[in-house]
């Protein structure tokens, strides 16, 4: 996969893609990516990349002919056009099923926004999506871009060192990850399960799967709703929420609250 980053700050940028895993994997060649100043793309002479805002208003606007000239050296150098995401408030938020989805192209530009945003008809020229991590609102779109590419790469052939390094993961499936535990077998007085030092691996992944299904209905219940459960998978949540029931008929009786 090629990702091409135009951003203000090509150099933070470039001092976390150089590390650790992402590191290892442009260096081993299973990921192309570049950072790109647009200040490079500009014509002013002081090397400015913003103006005042129509209309009025506080800040700056990042200028639309700077992105578009780093957009078309883009499509000049890798001989394609590249599917771009917009880094924005604005946008869907970024799930794993779509950082899925965005993992099988094989070109993508991250536009990294900063100040009071971009030029609209930059977005209308050349963005085919707006994308956020969040209903929240950060300084730039370095950080979110990084975030999104961080998810996406790890899910792209040889980044990471089998498939089954991300199947797992919380959200790939719908659930949240089961609980990990590594040596020693007891700590602080808390023993690592016993299923998991039993080298039996069907009781292991069966309990993995109770377990994800647990912490899923503990912590992030509003994602059993999408799910297509089993009549299995279905019955195990119905003990829990009776289990929760009992638990809370329990505590009314003890602080003699009327059911």
């Amino acid at each position: 996969m090629r990702i091409d980053l135009a951003t203000l700050f090509p150099e933070m940028c470039e001092a976390y893609l150089g590390e650790s895993i992402i590191g290892r994997a442009r260096t081993a060649g299973f990921l192309d990516i570049h950072s790109h100043n647009i200040r490079d793309y500009t014509l002013d002479k002081q090397k400015r990349v913003d103006d005042y805002p129509y209309g009025g208003g506080k800040g700056v606007v990042m200028q639309a002919d700077p992105i578009y000239r780093c957009w078309q050296a883009i499509c000049e150098m890798s001989r394609s056009r590249p599917y771009v995401v917009y880094m924005s408030p604005q946008g869907k938020v970024l799930t794993q099923q779509r950082a899925v989805e965005l993992s099988k192209k094989k070109h993508i530009m991250m536009l990294c926004g900063h100040y009071e945003g971009v030029d609209e008809r930059i977005i209308e020229e050349i963005v085919d999506e707006e994308l956020s991590i969040g209903d929240y609102v950060l300084t730039g779109g370095e950080l979110p871009a990084l975030v999104t590419i961080d998810t996406i790469a790890r899910l792209c052939e040889g980044v990471l060192s089998d498939e089954e390094c991300f199947t797992s993961d919380s959200h790939y499936n719908g659930l949240l990850e089961f609980p990990q535990y590594t040596r020693p077998a007891e700590w602080n007085g808390k023993k690592a399960p016993e299923v998991l030092l039993s080298g039996h691996h069907a009781n292991i992944e069966a309990w993995r799967h109770e377990q994800a299904l647990k912490r899923t209905f503990y912590k992030r219940r509003d994602l059993l709703e999408q799910l297509l459960l089993t009549d299995e998978e279905s019955c195990f949540l119905e003990h829990l929420r009776q289990k929760e029931m009992e638990r809370a008929e329990s505590i009314r009786e003890e602080e003699g609250e009327p059911g």
